[in-house]
């Protein structure tokens, strides 16, 4: 069986990954690259800094080293699962694993094993990936309202090609792949339109004030031709 190819030959850009041996392939490219790997564990405030260390064969499950920081080890293994994200190259690759636990001692160094990842997103920051906006007033949203337990964030930066940037609690984490159902997108004079997202991709943001928020790149799933006219005019977007 010949070795994994380090440098995957398929675009990641804006792509959800889905077929285990896609995955499968990415990962093993950042088991080969000693890529770092970190999980925002804390809302930021206590990173998992690692590296991939071995991804199995069967797509069962993974290995990751440990931190060298006991706490947030011990953070990680507190969790039911957690998101996961590297920068190769330029782009940036995401994924989300549950059940980590330690390794036993047949597997070699201490580490932390989790289940193999049904999800991997990548995004690349390209200049021509979206047009430069002009700087619009972000919209009150309340995300994820038709679901089980909603909060609050701002909707800006939309695209004409669907996509747009929330922003909200840097403690909550959204793994790539979440449907947030009835999002309830607010202008200031009450105008509202209920869509549901797809959540693309998350990193923690610095603000100008010194803030941090978690940023998610969405996708707006199943518009009609009225209720794209609908987000653009909230957001002012030229026809």
């Amino acid at each position: 069986m010949p070795p994994p190819d380090p440098t995957p030959t398929f675009s990641l850009v804006g792509q959800m990954l889905r077929a285990p041996e896609e995955i499968a392939r990415v990962l093993n490219s950042l088991v080969m690259r000693g890529e770092p790997i970190i999980s925002d564990l804390g809302g930021g405030k206590l990173p998992f800094r690692s590296r991939l260390r071995f991804v199995d064969p069967a797509r069962a499950y993974i290995i990751v080293e440990l931190s060298p920081d006991d706490a947030a080890n011990k953070a990680l293994l507190a969790r039911p699962r957690a998101t996961f994200h590297a920068e190769p190259g330029g782009w940036r690759v995401e994924f989300a694993a549950a059940n980590p636990t330690p390794t036993s001692p047949n597997e070699g160094a201490a580490g932390i094993r989790l289940r193999f990842p049904e999800i991997v997103a990548g995004h690349r920051r390209r200049a021509d990936e979206r047009a430069p906006a002009p700087q619009r007033q972000a919209l009150h949203c309340v995300i994820d309202a038709a679901g089980v337990m909603p909060f609050d964030g701002t909707m800006e930066n939309v695209s004409k090609g669907g996509i747009g940037f929330l922003q909200y609690d840097p403690a909550i984490s959204l793994e790539p792949g979440t449907v947030l159902k009835g999002c309830r997108i607010e202008n200031p004079s009450g105008e509202s339109i209920v869509v549901d997202m797809e959540v693309r991709y998350s990193q923690l943001m610095d603000l100008e004030d010194g803030k941090q928020v978690q940023s998610s790149g969405c996708r707006f799933l199943n518009l009609s031709p009225e209720e794209t006219a609908r987000i653009e005019q909230l957001f002012g977007l030229k026809p």
